[in-house]
C-alpha cells in the first residue's frame, strides 16, 4: 500500500462529519467502567458489551473507524463472525492502540513517557495481517508546578514520531496522540500554552522523521480551563482557542483532526466541535475520537444486562448522530431533547 493509499484512509476516517469510536480501554480501565455498572468485567462480557455498540444502527454514516484494544481485535462476535468484520460492514476501518502505557520519567517524577516502541515493528506486522488499517499512541503531559518541562515534551514527542513512522511503513495511518490533561486548576490561556509547545515539538519531530503527514491523523485536546480551575471558560472561548492553537502549529496537509473528549460531557465536547466547525477558515477536518463521550451514555442504559441492548444501542447511536452533526457545524442543543 503506497502514501496515497494511506491518506486515502485517513481522509476515509473523517469524511462527511464521521469521527472515531474509541473502544480501546485497557482491562484495567474497562474493569472500572464495568464496576460503575456493577458488571463482572470477564473476556465474554467485554465481548459482548463493545459488539453491542459496533452493531447498534448508529455506527453506519456517523462513525469511519472504531480503535480497539488487542484483545477486540481478535475477538469474534457470538455468531462466530469476526469483530474485524463486524466494523467493516457498518463502514468503519478497525484499528489498534499499540501504546504499553505510561511510565515515570524518572524516580519521583509527576511526568510520564509512554512505551512500546521495541517490539512495535514486529506487532505492527501481525495487526496489519488481522486487519487493522490504522493505530493509536498516547503521549500524557500534565500541567502543574514548573510542568511540563521541555525534556518531557520532546521525548514524548519523539516517540510519537517514531511510532508513526514504524507505523506508516506497515502500511497502517498513524493517529498520534498528545494529551495535555484537563486535570488540575490551570487556565485556559495554560493549556494553551502548553499545547502549543506540544504541537511544536510533535510536527518539528514528524518532519525530522519523515513522517508522511497526509497518511497521518491527530488526537488532540482541546484548549480548556482545568478542570479545578475556579473560572471555566465558555463554548465559544474554548472554540476560539482551540481553533487558532490549531492554525498556528498544525500543517494545513494534516488530513483530518479528531479531538478527545478528555473528560469533558457528552453535550460540553459535542458544543465544543460544533463551534469550532460553525467558525470554520481551516483546511483539515475536525471531528471526535471519543471514548466516554460516545459510551457512557450506553453503558448506564445497559447495565449488564442483554434485556437493555436496545435501550442502550439507541443512546450510544444518538450520540454519534450528535457528534456528526457537530463536525459538520450542524448541532443544536435542541437536538438532544
Amino acid at each position: 500500500m503506497s502514501l496515497t493509499d494511506l491518506n486515502e484512509i485517513a481522509k476515509y476516517i473523517v469524511a462527511d462529519g464521521k469521527g472515531i469510536l474509541a473502544a480501546d480501554e485497557s482491562t484495567g480501565t474497562i474493569k472500572k467502567r464495568f464496576d460503575s455498572i456493577n458488571t463482572e468485567s470477564t473476556e465474554e462480557v467485554r465481548r459482548d458489551y463493545r459488539e453491542m455498540l459496533f452493531q447498534a444502527d448508529g455506527m453506519k454514516g456517523n462513525i469511519g473507524g472504531v480503535i480497539l484494544f488487542e484483545e477486540t481485535l481478535k475477538q469474534d462476535a457470538a455468531d462466530g463472525t469476526s469483530l474485524i468484520n463486524v466494523i467493516s460492514s457498518q463502514g468503519a476501518l478497525p484499528g489498534i492502540k499499540v501504546d504499553k502505557g505510561l511510565t515515570p520519567i524518572s524516580e519521583d517524577s509527576e511526568e510520564t513517557v509512554t512505551n512500546g516502541l521495541d517490539d512495535l515493528d514486529q506487532r505492527c506486522k501481525e495487526f496489519y495481517k488481522i486487519g487493522a488499517k490504522f493505530t493509536k499512541w498516547r503521549a500524557v503531559i500534565t500541567i502543574g508546578s514548573n510542568i511540563p518541562t521541555d525534556d518531557c515534551i520532546n521525548e514524548n514527542m519523539l516517540r510519537l514520531a517514531d511510532y508513526a513512522k514504524i507505523v506508516q511503513s506497515n502500511n497502517m495511518v498513524p493517529i498520534v496522540e498528545p494529551e495535555v490533561l484537563m486535570d488540575g486548576s490551570h487556565t485556559i490561556d495554560e493549556c494553551y500554552d502548553v499545547t502549543s509547545r506540544v504541537l511544536k515539538s510533535l510536527f518539528q519531530h514528524l518532519k525530522d522523521k519523515n513522517v508522511d503527514i497526509k497518511g497521518t491523523i491527530l488526537k488532540p485536546n482541546m484548549i480548556i480551563s482545568g478542570s479545578n480551575c475556579a473560572e471555566q471558560a465558555g463554548v465559544q472561548e474554548v472554540a476560539e482557542k482551540t481553533v487558532k492553537c490549531l492554525l498556528e502549529n498544525v500543517p494545513e496537509d494534516l488530513p483530518g483532526i479528531a479531538f478527545l473528549s478528555g473528560g469533558q460531557s457528552d453535550i460540553d465536547a459535542t458544543a465544543h466541535l460544533d463551534a469550532m466547525n460553525k467558525i470554520a477558515g481551516f483546511n483539515w477536518k475536525l471531528s471526535f475520537s471519543y471514548g466516554r463521550a460516545l459510551q457512557q451514555a450506553a453503558l448506564k442504559a445497559w447495565m449488564g444486562k442483554e434485556e437493555n441492548m436496545t435501550n442502550a444501542q439507541s443512546a450510544f447511536s444518538h450520540r454519534a448522530l450528535m457528534n456528526k452533526k457537530a463536525a459538520l457545524g450542524k448541532w443544536d442543543k435542541d437536538l438532544e431533547n
